[in-house]
């Protein structure tokens, strides 16, 4: 079985209050501590909190529109049981023609703030952890409350029959 810790969007920078990157590095730790790797779908903008999360596990990330980090790539592709696993920070406008050019089951996006894990039409998985540092709360619903938004990562394990789990983990941060 592989587990992954997902997460996007955390806009640390050298400027922020150590006491609350302090604070999320200490709530992913609990979080995260049995992951064997770590997925940023970008917009993490400090070279440090990267190397933080490795500090977690093995950590890989992909270019957002605010970082500068120098060998991020737009978009990652890696296999997982007999998945093909893509990481790309903003959802691309064709997503379906997306999905098949890049041969890939999964896609890891950010850049909404906004998580989700959605099925699409086209027999795919689309997973968006929403951010842990900046969460959006998603439009509300006719006949719902109003949605609250909140700090996320996501979880997602794929076991030794290609079953795979995915979970929304709201984090405890002041």
């Amino acid at each position: 079985m592989v587990k992954y810790g997902i997460i996007s969007d955390t806009h640390i920078t050298e400027n922020d209050d150590v006491t609350k990157t302090n604070e999320l590095l200490y709530e992913l730790k609990r979080v995260f501590k049995d992951v064997d790797q770590i997925i940023h779908a970008g917009d993490i903008c400090s070279k440090n909190f990267l190397k933080d999360l490795n500090m977690i596990a093995p950590t890989i990330s992909v270019k957002g529109h605010d970082d500068n980090i120098k060998d991020l790539e737009r978009f990652i592709k890696f296999p997982a049981g007999k998945y093909n696993i893509g990481v790309i920070h903003e959802e691309p406008k064709d997503l379906e023609n997306f999905f098949k050019s890049n041969e890939i089951h999964i896609l890891i996006i950010g850049h909404s703030h906004q998580q989700l894990i959605k099925g699409t039409r086209f027999n795919t998985l689309l997973i968006n952890p929403g951010s842990p540092t900046n969460p959006k709360a998603p439009a509300q619903k006719r006949g719902f409350d109003k949605p609250v938004a909140r700090p996320s990562v996501i979880t997602m394990s794929i076991d030794e029959n290609n079953i795979l789990s995915t979970y929304i983990i709201n984090l405890k941060l002041g």
